[in-house]
């Protein structure tokens, strides 16, 4: 397994690398700028418990998440004007414990997932996500503005929603983040979009 700072679960040593860059904690959960984010605002939801995706929280767990991905997703769309989210459900993960993506995006749905409505399944809640799990084992979840869809788990394949919004948003290459991390170039640009995403979020919390 890469290294990885953010809330990878480590199975040999039984515990989760301390997330970087967190913006608010609470009892059970880190939210952190994304080490490599694809845009600025690019954050990240982690639940502290040893757990693979948002199907495997309990009913507590899920009603503090709720919230948390409430309060967070307004952030992001009041200090960018737009918020998207995704979470691969353990489909292609290529860190192996629950993380939930919120990023600005002001594009469409097709821009994503091209393959078109048939591989999309409206829903209008989180508690859909445990439903799906529970029932197949796995999922593709995304969010643009107030939409939440379903997406066909057999177009997943590893890094696909940052590999898609990567495209959607013009910048080709940049879904991997194992590259990403390594790019010097990158790695600048990337401190002064966490830089950035940690003032708005003090100002804004304030």
């Amino acid at each position: 397994m890469p290294e990885i700072s953010v809330g990878a679960y480590d199975s040999t040593k039984d515990k989760i690398f301390a997330p970087e860059h967190k913006l608010l904690e609470t009892k059970n959960f880190s939210i952190v700028a994304d080490d490599n984010p694809l845009v600025e605002g690019h954050i990240l939801i982690i639940p502290k418990e040893n757990l693979s995706c948002v199907g495997e929280f309990s009913e507590e767990l899920l009603a503090e998440y709720t919230q948390l991905y409430n309060q967070m997703g307004d952030f992001v769309k009041n200090t960018y004007g737009s918020v998207a989210t995704f979470e691969h459900g353990k489909i292609g993960q290529t860190i192996y414990h629950a993380h939930v993506h919120l990023l600005p995006y002001e594009g469409n749905v097709k821009a994503v997932i091209p393959e078109g409505e048939n591989h999309l399944t409206k829903i209008h809640a989180i508690q859909n996500v445990q439903n799906a799990y529970k029932q197949d084992g796995q999922y593709l979840f995304l969010s643009i503005g107030d939409d939440k869809w379903l997406v066909d788990p057999n177009l997943g394949y590893p890094l696909f929603f940052r590999d898609r919004f990567a495209t959607a948003l013009g910048m080709e290459g940049q879904g991997d983040w194992q590259k990403m991390k390594d790019d010097p170039i990158m790695k600048q640009t990337n401190r002064l979009r966490i830089q950035n995403v940690e003032k708005k979020w003090s100002s804004y919390a304030r």
